[in-house]
């Protein structure tokens, strides 16, 4: 007779952590008016009953209100890590003790148990996936094949994950929708701009306790994350040096008032250096040689390739740590470089990543993406779709009217206007 393995119902560091995950989950829910409306809606509506659902995303407070959306709208939800660091234990805990959401999630899991959730994931049979930077998809394109006919649709968080399902789509592997949530209005302006600004310095200053002002802070490329950390550490009083490979969004950065130069002319003048481009190798051998002693260099692009940490560990002769999250090289020159938070998102790795009023937005496009997803089965072509207009203006709407703020509305004479091209000077 052959054992039956028995499937685990979840993973998570500690379920005696549930408690204050509860705590502090509740704590999010306070910013996150959204998300809670579509949450009651989907409470009454259950607009996804009996579809199995995977998330693959940062186990946080905030994204513990989308997990709890999902659920509350009839799906048959588990949730993963989407990064080996950025996994809150308690949080974890609490869903799977106080909401009943299996996870498979621990914080600083090596790369063997990131990739065994993900197969965990995927055997929960999914027909829609909730990504964060493509790996489900990935795995599933590759690996899964013959899962590939359940599956009506992904929705996407990240600019690295677009990134790579449009490789999908060039290469004719991509045959199910996918949703790019990471584009909408209500998500990169906000999520991408100020929340990464916000966290990425918050996790910076609690992994070294260093003041800004006064340092020169090299924010390597200028996209709507880069934009966001270059305002925020000029808002600290650092002097704030750019990297870029495209001109317009150099002169853009030209014209906001920051330097801009190549890395390898940063390199020996930063203190602190910052990767937001979603490449790999954008600090490397050759700009390691000519840093300042004690250089820090840190992430916050959604994996840890944008540092070569392989070269600059073959540089050292001693790697220490420092402090939680910081790693000291001691190079062969005698100098030092610190890496923060392993080269991983350093907002997740050393803080706790985006503040809940901007993930409400953002999840609140998750949540509405996944519902719009099964409504369309079988009517939305394989490929790239983006969110509705009128889906990303109510997410807008609905924000605005729980910050208390009003705006205007077209009269009849100006919608008369703004329709005809028969009125000029």
């Amino acid at each position: 007779m052959t054992a039956t393995t028995v499937k685990p119902k979840h993973e998570v560091k500690d379920l005696s952590l549930a408690p204050l995950g509860k705590q502090r989950i509740e704590w999010a829910g306070r910013e996150m008016p959204v998300l809670r409306q579509i949450r009651d809606r989907f409470e009454q509506e259950k607009p996804l009953a009996g579809i199995r659902l995977i998330a693959c995303c940062h186990v946080t407070t905030e994204t513990a209100h989308l997990a709890i959306a999902l659920k509350a709208a009839g799906a048959d939800a588990l949730l993963i890590a989407s990064n080996p660091l950025s996994t809150q234990d308690d949080v974890a805990a609490a869903l799977v003790v106080e909401y009943g959401i299996p996870v498979f999630a621990i914080k600083g899991e090596d790369a063997e148990t990131y990739k065994r959730h993900v197969f965990i994931a995927l055997d929960h049979r999914p027909s829609v996936i909730i990504d964060d930077g493509s790996d489900v998809v990935a795995a599933l394109l590759q690996e899964r094949k013959h899962q590939i006919p359940e599956i009506i649709g992904t929705t996407e968080e990240t600019t690295t994950g677009i990134v790579r399902l449009r490789a999908m789509l060039r290469d004719g592997v991509l045959t199910f929708p996918a949703v790019n949530v990471n584009d909408a209005d209500t998500k990169h302006f906000f999520d991408n701009r100020y929340g990464t600004g916000q966290s990425t310095l918050d996790g910076i200053i609690r992994a070294t306790n260093v003041l800004l002002a006064g340092k020169n802070i090299v924010v390597a490329g200028y996209g709507w994350c880069g934009k966001g950390t270059a305002m925020r550490a000029r808002g600290l009083g650092a002097n704030v040096i750019v990297t870029e490979i495209d001109p317009t969004k150099a002169i853009e950065a030209v014209m906001d008032g920051f330097r801009v130069m190549p890395m390898s002319e940063a390199a020996s003048i930063g203190d602190i250096f910052i990767t937001v481009t979603g490449n790999k190798h954008v600090i490397r051998s050759e700009h390691f040689d000519v840093m300042k002693d004690g250089a820090m260099v840190c992430n916050s692009g959604h994996f840890d390739i944008e540092i070569d940490l392989k070269a600059l560990g073959e540089k050292a002769k001693e790697v220490r740590q420092a402090r939680n999250f910081t790693q000291e090289y001691r190079l062969q020159n005698g100098k030092s470089v610190i890496v923060l938070g392993e080269g991983r998102l350093i907002n997740l790795a050393a803080a706790e990543g985006h503040p809940s009023a901007v993930m409400d937005m953002s999840f609140a496009n998750q949540a509405l993406a996944c519902e719009y997803l099964v409504k369309n089965k079988g009517q939305l072509a394989p490929g790239i779709h983006s969110i509705p207009v009128e889906v990303d203006k109510e997410i807008a709407r609905l924000k605005l009217q729980a910050m208390g703020i009003n705006i205007d509305s077209l009269t009849a004479d100006q919608i008369e206007y703004t329709n005809s091209w028969t009125s000029g000077t």
